[in-house]
């Protein structure tokens, strides 16, 4: 994208008029000095802010406003609870093991109401889905700020930027 000297933002591909000039959609083509000349200005655009951290919205300029999403529950002014990231994120977390546990929980029904034997692989997979999802919980609620927060979403890379591992939010165990 690009501005005009009169504040028009105009797009590669598309004529434009200013002073009563209706210029070709060519004009992408023009020197840099030659739009640099016209008071054509390049409008380079930041990446937009992550969502899942930040609230925000752009600028006619490709700037964003940008704001930090809560860590904690807060209450509007109706007194309306409203969840921080933290309640999101465990809530997200418990729904992941639930769904993990799903497929198994007729062994651990059958073992509290016939005494039948949970198959060990079946145990152990289970015991392995609890303890990623208390860590997990302990690391979202441990977060003592947003850099720390975020830092639960980062992938770990070896040297050459190759992914070694999960992020810990979603260090899960592989599955039975």
């Amino acid at each position: 994208m690009f501005r005009t000297s009169d504040g028009q933002v105009i797009s590669a591909g598309r004529s434009w008029s200013q002073d009563g000039v209706t210029h070709p959609r060519n004009w992408h083509i023009w020197t840099v000095e030659y739009k640099a000349s016209l008071g054509i200005t390049e409008i380079v655009e930041e990446p937009h802010p992550d969502s899942r951290f930040y609230k925000w919205s752009q600028n006619e300029d490709g700037s964003y406003n940008q704001r930090e999403k809560s860590l904690i529950d807060t209450t509007d002014d109706g007194g309306r609870v409203i969840d921080g990231l933290k309640t999101i994120w465990i809530d997200k977390t418990k729904t992941t093991a639930n769904k993990l546990l799903a497929p198994t929980d007729w062994q651990v029904i059958a073992k509290a109401e016939r005494d039948r034997a949970i198959d060990s692989g079946v145990a152990t997979y289970r015991a392995a889905v609890i303890s990623a999802c208390t860590t997990i919980e302990a690391a979202i609620t441990g977060a003592a700020n947003m850099a720390a927060f975020k830092v639960l979403f980062d992938i770990p890379v070896d040297g050459d930027g190759r992914p070694t591992g999960k992020a810990p939010i979603r260090d899960w165990s592989e599955g039975l």
